[in-house]
């Protein structure tokens, strides 16, 4: 692809025939080609997995329609306009449904000789880039100590749900039975698993991580249980991380996304204590704390037929519910005022508070990314505060701004200020109770139009299906029953 006779960092491509481009299909990074015009033609599942959108809806979409950017700040629009490569550039960005992403990109203009006709963009998410070299390392001083720094003690919170769920894992982590982590994705499965093998008497061994989604099917296998030589063309004896983390705890984290015939294999090595290289005949004695995490409520997953309900049953022995940042709002001050605490120290910033119209404007916002998403807000704010001690609206910038834009009365319609009155602010009740109730019509909407079927009216919605079974439960939506309003 790349041409010899032609400039560093250039691509020679035909946008016109994109059959080849099959061959990024399986990348383990994210792939992305856009023409002349910043028009998606191609985007990869791996690129799929890193934004959570469906192919389907990203295709023949400009990327400014699929991302919350525009010309200015879109590096893939960037590399248009200065036709020059833009290399490991790190960017923070946030999808038109909400998902915010930290990645790293590699973005090069695609030439049909001296016309430049699109841009080619790898990805790298930066979560699952350190997770992943992480989980191939052998435990050393670094690892240890990334490790050994989380405890109970070190998890925000005093929800009164959300400290029973630190309960019930402080006291898992002192036996040898499999624990099984349910939460939304950014609720903070990973800071629990990580806080139960530090509590539990294998805190000095291996703890490896294990992105199920994250991982090509047809690799998982063998990452997980290892290869043998001549098992497959160019196989080699290779220890897999069930092996290599004999001793110590393995975090299967949305152990709901592992295709259903290798999910009886991870049944049948956690029974037996023993795992089978991939083309190896002799079995491993292995001795693990097994942790698991689901992304979806395992009932639903075991009923449409993701997850294995033996698996389940084992893997649950102990079943721990983190509840979602929208069911502890009490917990918002203290999780805001931490994560400005850390990024202070990491940004060089002395930031000391938001705003009372940002901490409004937080209350009233779903977050569906969790407290994930909003560490990543505070951050995003705060690399752009300057010499401010308050993040105030405008450094919100495409992060929250455009929900909050969208989400605010027309101006039109707002009352005439008059002298010596205060007018009501844009979160007052009213808004809450409008944007509530707009947002319960366009699901009835969609249910109906989907003829009350979930998973099609979830990819509609560009949710996930936990969180439309969610907000069906919230508005006691009849989805068998859903008309049109």
């Amino acid at each position: 692809m790349a041409d010899s006779k032609n400039k560093p960092g250039r691509f020679l491509l035909d946008l016109d025939r994109t059959d080849y481009l099959s061959i990024f299909d399986e990348f383990s990074d994210g792939v992305l080609v856009a023409n002349a015009k910043g028009v998606i033609v191609y985007y990869n599942h791996s690129m799929s997995l890193i934004d959570e959108l469906n192919p389907d809806d990203v295709i023949s979409r400009k990327v400014t329609d699929v991302y919350d950017l525009d010309d200015s700040n879109s590096i893939i629009m960037q590399c248009l306009a200065s036709q020059k490569p833009i290399i490991d550039e790190p960017i923070y960005y946030r999808t038109r449904m909400g998902k915010f992403t930290n990645t790293i990109h590699n973005v090069m203009p695609i030439f049909n000789k001296d016309k430049i006709v699109g841009t080619i963009c790898f990805v790298k998410d930066y979560h699952s880039l350190a997770a992943t070299i992480a989980s191939m390392q052998l435990p050393g001083k670094d690892q240890q100590f990334d490790s050994e720094s989380m405890t109970f003690e070190r998890i925000i919170g005093e929800d009164p749900a959300f400290v029973d769920a630190i309960n019930s894992s402080r006291m898992a982590a002192s036996t040898p039975s499999p624990v099984m982590l349910f939460g939304e994705t950014g609720t903070g499965k990973e800071l629990f698993a990580r806080a139960i093998h530090n509590h539990s008497s294998r805190s000095t061994k291996r703890y490896t991580p294990v992105n199920c989604a994250a991982i090509p099917e047809n690799l998982l296998e063998g990452i997980l249980f290892g290869t043998s030589k001549g098992a497959f063309t160019g196989s080699v004896n290779k220890a897999g991380l069930f092996e290599r983390t004999n001793k110590g705890t393995i975090f299967l984290d949305e152990v709901n996304s592992m295709p259903v015939g290798l999910q009886s294999k991870i049944l049948r090595s956690i029974q037996e204590s023993k795992v089978r290289r991939v083309g190896a005949l002799r079995e491993i004695e292995t001795d693990l704390k097994i942790i698991s995490s689901v992304n979806k409520d395992p009932h639903v997953t075991i009923a449409d037929g993701t997850l294995r309900s033996d698996l389940f049953y084992r893997l649950g022995v102990v079943f721990i519910h983190i509840v979602p940042l929208r069911e502890r709002m009490k917990d918002l001050y203290l999780l805001v005022n931490h994560f400005i605490e850390k990024h202070n120290v990491a940004l060089g910033k002395n930031v000391k508070n938001i705003s009372d119209e940002v901490m409004a404007l937080f209350k009233t916002y779903d977050w569906p990314g969790n407290v994930r998403e909003l560490e990543h807000v505070i951050e995003g704010a705060m690399n752009i505060v300057g010499t401010d001690e308050v993040i105030h609206i405008q450094h919100l910038q495409t992060h929250f701004s455009n929900w909050s834009v969208k989400n605010k009365p027309e101006r039109s319609k707002r009352p005439e200020k008059q002298p010596g009155a205060k007018l009501s602010e844009d979160h007052s009740p009213n808004l809450i109770k409008e944007k509530s109730a707009h947002e319960e019509n366009i699901i009835k909407n969609t249910l109906f139009e989907n003829k009350g079927n979930i998973s099609k009216t979830a990819r509609s919605l560009g949710i996930s299906r936990q969180l439309l079974y969610y907000k069906i439960k919230k508005f006691n939506i009849n989805r068998d029953i859903a008309h049109p309003v």
